[in-house]
Parts: C-alpha cells; sequence; structure tokens
C-alpha cells in the first residue's frame, strides 16, 4: 500500500537525511567492535552470501534468459572474487562483527520529504548473510544499490563521494563491484519473492508483471555492475579562490566521478580530522616535506579509485610540474584517459573570493592573500607534453559548471 503524504512526513520527522546517514555510517565503521574469527572470516562469509542468494533466486526465475543473465553474473563473481580474495583478506581488521543496518533497523532515509529507504541503507536483514559478519564496504555497497534502484542515481554518486572522503578507506573501492552485485540479486531476490508470497489471486497476471519489471531492473543494475570500464582521471589545478573546488563538486553529480581533495587528505595525514572545523594546526602541514607525502597520498588513492572503475577528480593546486606529472602517471600507466583542468578567474575576482572566505573563516585577509601571491609566484607553466591534456576554464563565466562538464564528457569517453 503507498504511503499518504501525510505518512510520508510524519516518517520522515525521525528519519536520517543522507549527509547525516553518512556521516553515522562512518562513524559506525570506524568504532563499531570488529569481527572475531579465523583470518579468511571475511571471504568465507561473503562466499556464503554470495552462494545463498545465487541459491535462493534461482528457483524463482521462470525465464530461461533471465537464467542465463543470472548464470552469467555468477560466473563474473566467481571470477572477480578469486580476483579479489587477496583484498577481501588483507582487509580483516576492518571487519564487523555486524551490519549498521541490524543496530538501526527502523531508521529511514528521507529526501525531500520522502522515504527511501528502510534502515536507512535497504540491507536486508532477513536474507541470506543477514547476521553475519560484514565488511563495511557491503554496508556501503547496500545504500548505493537501495538508491539506485529508487532511481536516485545522483544521491548515490554523492553517498559514495561522501563515503570515501570522510572515511579514508578508498581501498574499499575495489570491491564495490562484486558488493554491489550481490546486494542487486538480493534486490531482485525480494522482488520474486514478496510475489510468491502474495499467492494466486485475481491480479496475479498484473502483479507478475510488476514483480518481473523489479526483478530486470535489479538484474540490469547488477550487469551494469559488472561491465568492464575505462575511467579518467580529471586533475583539477588552481589557486586559491580559482573556483576549483566548487567545480570539481559539481562533476560528482554530473559525471559520477569521486573527488580527491589535497586539503582533506593533506589534514588526514596529521591525524586532523578532515571534517572537523578549520584550526591551525600544531605542526607546519604545508611544509615542503608534508607537501610531498600529500601528494603522493594523493597519487595513491587516485590509482586505487581508477583500478576500481571510477571516474576520479584530484581537486589541488598542483603548483609543480612535477606534482601534476605523479599523478597523470596513475592514469597513463594504467592505458586510460587523462584530463588537465587549469581553474582560472582575473586577479579581482580571486581577491574578493579570498577576501570572502577569510571573513567568514575568521583568518587575517592580508595572510590569505600573501598564500595567492606566493602560489601564484611559485606556479609552473605547462609543458608541451601537458598541453595535449589540458584545459582551460574561466570560472567567471556564464554557465562554467555546465561548460566544464561538457567540456571533459568532449575530450574523456565516460562509460
Amino acid at each position: 500500500m503507498r504511503q499518504t503524504q501525510a505518512e510520508h512526513a510524519a516518517s520522515c520527522e525521525e528519519a536520517l537525511q543522507l549527509e547525516e546517514l553518512v556521516d553515522r555510517l562512518v562513524a559506525f565503521h570506524r568504532r563499531s567492535p570488529g569481527a572475531t574469527g579465523p583470518d579468511d572470516a571475511g571471504l568465507v562469509a561473503f562466499r556464503e552470501r554470495l552462494d545463498g542468494e545465487t541459491a535462493a533466486i534461482e528457483p524463482l526465475l521462470a525465464g530461461e534468459e533471465d537464467r542465463l543473465r543470472l548464470a552469467r553474473l555468477r560466473q563474473w563473481l566467481e571470477q572477480d572474487l578469486a580476483r579479489l580474495a587477496p583484498v577481501i583478506l588483507a582487509r580483516r581488521e576492518r571487519l564487523l562483527a555486524a551490519s549498521w543496518a541490524t543496530t538501526q533497523p527502523d531508521s529511514r532515509l528521507c529526501d525531500q520529504g520522502r522515504v527511501l529507504l528502510a534502515n536507512a541503507i535497504g540491507r536486508d536483514l532477513l536474507g541470506p548473510g543477514g547476521a553475519s559478519i560484514v565488511d563495511p564496504g557491503s554496508d556501503l555497497a547496500a545504500l548505493l544499490v537501495g538508491l539506485e534502484s529508487h532511481g536516485e542515481t545522483g544521491l548515490a554518486r554523492q553517498a559514495l563521494d561522501g563515503y570515501l572522503r570522510r572515511s579514508g578507506d578508498y581501498e574499499l573501492a575495489r570491491l564495490l563491484s562484486v558488493f554491489r552485485v550481490v546486494e542487486a540479486l538480493s534486490g531482485a531476490r525480494r522482488a520474486l519473492q514478496r510475489h510468491q508470497a502474495a499467492g494466486e489471486d485475481g491480479e496475479r497476471p498484473a502483479l507478475l508483471a510488476e514483480t518481473m519489471r523489479e526483478c530486470r531492473g535489479y538484474l540490469e543494475l547488477a550487469e551494469a555492475y559488472a561491465e568492464f570500464r575505462f575511467p579518467p582521471l580529471i586533475i583539477g589545478i588552481g589557486v586559491s579562490g580559482s573556483g576549483k573546488s566548487r567545480f570539481t563538486r559539481t562533476l560528482v553529480g554530473r559525471l559520477g566521478a569521486v573527488r580527491l581533495c589535497s586539503d582533506v587528505e593533506r589534514r588526514r595525514l596529521h591525524d586532523i580530522d578532515p571534517q572537523a572545523v578549520s584550526s591551525r594546526p600544531h605542526v607546519d602541514i604545508f611544509a615542503r616535506k608534508a607537501t610531498e607525502r600529500t601528494y603522493r597520498r594523493l597519487a595513491e588513492c587516485a590509482g586505487t579509485l581508477l583500478e576500481a572503475g571510477f571516474p576520479t577528480c584530484v581537486d589541488g593546486t598542483f603548483l609543480k610540474r612535477r606534482q601534476r606529472d605523479l599523478l597523470r602517471q596513475q592514469a597513463e600507466a594504467r592505458g586510460l584517459p587523462v584530463l588537465l583542468v587549469s581553474f582560472e578567474a582575473d586577479e579581482a575576482t580571486l581577491r574578493r573570493r579570498i577576501d570572502k572566505r577569510a571573513r567568514r573563516h575568521g583568518v587575517p585577509v592580508e595572510e590569505s592573500l600573501a598564500i595567492l601571491a606566493r602560489q601564484q609566484s611559485d606556479s609552473e607553466a605547462f609543458s608541451d607534453e601537458e598541453r595535449l591534456h589540458l584545459l582551460h576554464l574561466d570560472t567567471t563565466a556564464d554557465n562554467a559548471a555546465e561548460t566544464l562538464a561538457g567540456l571533459i564528457q568532449d575530450h574523456v569517453r565516460l562509460t
């Protein structure tokens, strides 16, 4: 039965919005007691869930084509699980005794007054593996599949980007394809089981058609997750006030990119909470060696995300050519497309933006302007090789965000 608008509103009074949910999910995964068991406990638990989902769904599929689709997905899962087994085993210390959903079974995810998901991440606690130990990535996968199955691709992209940036667990991205395929199979199974539970009635033909549409929608999602991808690397370059952070944020929703932010990773490397209110650190996190560590960290994370198949956008000043080369090599070594975007604005706009930001954060304006001058002085020109991959974007222009997305789609094939 459909909820009325009033029921939706009442439900959402007690529900979580996406940003709050992501914050809670990260906190739970960071602080929750770890799972006990042998070294291969995570691999065994995931294998049991995979086997349980495929065994449960197969007898419910009546059509030969649907059975073939399931068989192909099962074969892909077997191959990828063999490839990723070392990654799963290496994450032994991150395993959770139970899913976040087991502690929040009555929670809901809401957006603009609409209830989207039960237990906020939409995880099935009654199906195969519902009470088993889990990798944090399994919870994230449930949330992403739940959102995408409801047509909320934009919210799913925000959730993925936000979770990875807050947690810093970029290695998790390697496992998201297999986790999401299994979650999509779980959704298909639930659709078929709901039809089975409804039994025979006068509306059965219509109910069957609706059920199969829902089931095949999940199978299509699973097939999309299993596709081989050639993700691009987008390197956002610019001095303070150039607008690079604001515009790279738009790439998350528009292109499905995951952002890597130099300021976030710089703080993380020094054990400073990236989400904390800005304050002056006790150490010089902008010293030369600290900056070198930051860009090595960005390169490492970018490589991980690209190998996992996610378009990646790196947000940093990238004043030095060696910094840009370090990131560019992550894509080129993997045969993936790379694009350098130089975010630009006139001097008056730069100073006005910096003045506004400094006053908002209670930072001396003169100090911020001095940083801008130093960045402009230290910035190294683009090489001839870099110009082959370079786009210039005037961030003061009308519709600059749309221009950026269009330019990227023209220069880089996103799949």
